[in-house]
């Protein structure tokens, strides 16, 4: 493991705003993290594998009446959202460093209000189905960790992947209410909705001219 690495592994270490394996409250959360972590009743708002925290830190910059956790589990990238987050007082948002399989040993039933998934790995092989984020064994996890009205909300530039969820909810595979989706978002009316966040993969994308995928949905 390279210095760079160990050091930032030192600071997450200790810092507040990153939950991980080692410290106390690490699994000790559970439907507690707006009254010990962030001292608050704002709503809650998780990103998954929020990478470096682009997200995570964009929209706590923009919303500060709302709390927001980023989940990822290589400890390196989210370093990146954590020190950002603290150079700019953002005293709203936090890391969890876990494996998003593992996400109801840290959130409770009803605990989270929107959960946003930007640009997962699409794992396109047949196989993999099951480790896609938006796959059915997750999104079961999802529906108990939200509130009876809380949103999910998905972009992505990977055509199939997309298609594949519409597919989903098309097939009953998975039950939702109030879907709404785009294939082209900055050509759309939802493009205020992401706030002009963008995270590091999405500008690459976009660059290319690749069309951003986004949807938003409620389960039934």
């Amino acid at each position: 493991m390279g210095r760079k690495k160990l050091e930032r592994f030192q600071d997450n270490a200790e810092r507040y705003n990153v939950v991980q394996d080692g410290k106390d409250n690490f699994g000790r959360l559970i439907g507690k993290w707006r009254t010990e972590h962030f001292k608050n009743d704002h709503d809650l708002v998780v990103e998954l594998g929020c990478g470096r925290g682009e997200y995570t830190v964009g929209l706590g910059e923009k919303i500060q009446d709302k709390n927001f956790v980023g989940v990822d589990i290589k400890g390196s990238r989210i370093w990146v959202g954590s020190s950002y987050a603290l150079e700019n007082g953002l005293n709203n948002v936090a890391f969890l460093r876990t494996q998003i399989e593992l996400l109801d040993k840290h959130f409770g039933e009803q605990e989270i209000s929107e959960i946003w998934v930007t640009f997962p790995d699409p794992r396109p092989k047949d196989k993999d189905e099951k480790r896609r984020l938006i796959a059915p064994r997750y999104l079961d996890t999802y529906r108990k960790l939200l509130k009876e009205e809380g949103w999910v909300k998905f972009k992505t530039d990977n055509t199939p992947l997309f298609d594949y969820t519409l597919d989903l909810f098309k097939e009953k595979q998975v039950k939702v209410k109030n879907l709404e989706f785009t294939h082209d978002l900055y050509n759309s009316e939802y493009m205020d909705e992401h706030l002009g966040v963008k995270t590091k993969y999405e500008k690459l994308f976009f660059e290319k001219g690749e069309r951003i995928k986004y949807m938003k949905f409620q389960f039934a």
